[in-house]
């Protein structure tokens, strides 16, 4: 039996525990982001994105300074940020550029709202809500995304949990009975546990239900019967705060997660089939291999929703059993889940030395 590490009289119970601000989060998928304003909350900041006249996105606190109504209830006028309520116009920066109703004899209000770093980057919109310089700080990336050797399917996960619970549940390969025929492999053994600043991966010894070598293969993901099982290396890797994963050549999962606050997570789960055994693909024209990558787009789709679903009832339930009775103990016997609990913590304590 493991338990968890004992907390230092400053650091909050693992279920509370706040995110590391000064990480790159994902808040939303690419086309999500238009010039219509969109909502979203990042560990409890209230934050709206939107896009400019020449497509280029801008993150601001959702907060009008006028009466604290919310931004993203507005719209974008040219390239400014305008509220719902009196029309008062905000620009990339923040400060207030134009009030439709000011006087001649009346000055703009010195009045200037929180901005945030924000990147586009692999079909997703990165954001920085933390103080440190962001530039300094790495971008994990998907770089899969754009590659014409993988499809994608994605995911959105929503549940009502905190962000602990999704990340275990991803880093523990002993629940696959939960998933019946959605799961992509089966019998997995842990053999092999590293820890480093900021990262835990976990290699398990697993048999796959999967092989893409033919190019009738990819059926297999609609057709539970040509499915056969075989040996592959599973490798799961927390690198805070996002995960990923490969299932031996043919398969690599990404959860890139945005926890909004300790009882609520939001995430994309991104599934990428790999190509990489078709070499007679790899030499058509671009446009041909372009137009293949984006016809089998969502190819995993009830696949990967349906695993959702499942994981989502089960942290739910995690959640509800932690509030209603904080003090209780779990008995974990899965090193890997215990080295997700440390990471955890220790991006906590990085906050506070």
């Amino acid at each position: 039996m493991i338990s968890v590490s004992p907390r230092s009289a400053t650091t909050p119970h693992l279920r509370a525990c706040p995110i590391n601000p000064n990480h790159w989060y994902v808040v939303a998928r690419s086309p999500e982001v238009s010039t219509q304003p969109l909502g979203i909350t990042l560990w409890k900041q209230k934050i709206v994105v939107y896009r400019d006249t020449q497509g280029q996105i801008h993150a601001l606190e959702d907060r009008c300074p006028h009466r604290q109504v919310q931004l993203s209830t507005g719209k974008v006028t040219g390239d400014y940020l305008e509220c719902v309520y009196h029309g008062w116009q905000f620009d990339a920066q923040g400060h207030c550029a134009e009030v439709p109703y000011l006087a001649a004899n009346q000055k703009l209000p010195q009045c200037k709202i929180k901005t945030y770093p924000v990147q586009e980057q692999d079909g997703f919109v990165w954001l920085f809500p933390g103080d440190q310089d962001a530039t300094q700080v790495e971008l994990m990336g998907v770089p899969e995304w754009d590659h014409l050797n993988y499809i994608a399917t994605v995911s959105l996960i929503d549940c009502q949990g905190h962000f602990s619970f999704l990340i275990e549940n991803l880093m523990d390969m002993y629940h696959g009975h939960l998933h019946d025929n959605y799961q992509a492999w089966a019998s997995a053994k842990l053999e092999n546990l590293t820890e480093e600043p900021g990262k835990v991966t976990a290699l398990y010894e697993a048999q796959s239900y999967y092989k893409i070598d033919k190019i009738w293969s990819i059926s297999q993901l609609f057709f539970p019967a040509l499915r056969r099982l075989h040996p592959e290396p599973l490798t799961v890797t927390y690198q805070y705060p996002h995960w990923y994963s490969t299932l031996g050549q043919d398969f690599k999962i990404y959860c890139l997660f945005c926890p909004v606050n300790e009882t609520h997570t939001r995430a994309y789960l991104i599934h990428f089939t790999s190509l990489n055994a078709f070499w007679r693909l790899h030499k058509l024209p671009i446009p041909f291999r372009k137009f293949v990558k984006d016809s089998l787009f969502g190819s995993a789709q009830k696949l990967l929703d349906g695993l959702v679903v499942q994981d989502v009832e089960m942290i739910e339930q995690e959640q509800a059993a932690y509030l209603k009775n904080p003090e209780q103990r779990n008995f974990e016997l899965n090193r890997t889940v215990s080295a997700v609990q440390r990471l955890i913590q220790s991006q906590f304590e990085q906050q506070v030395d």
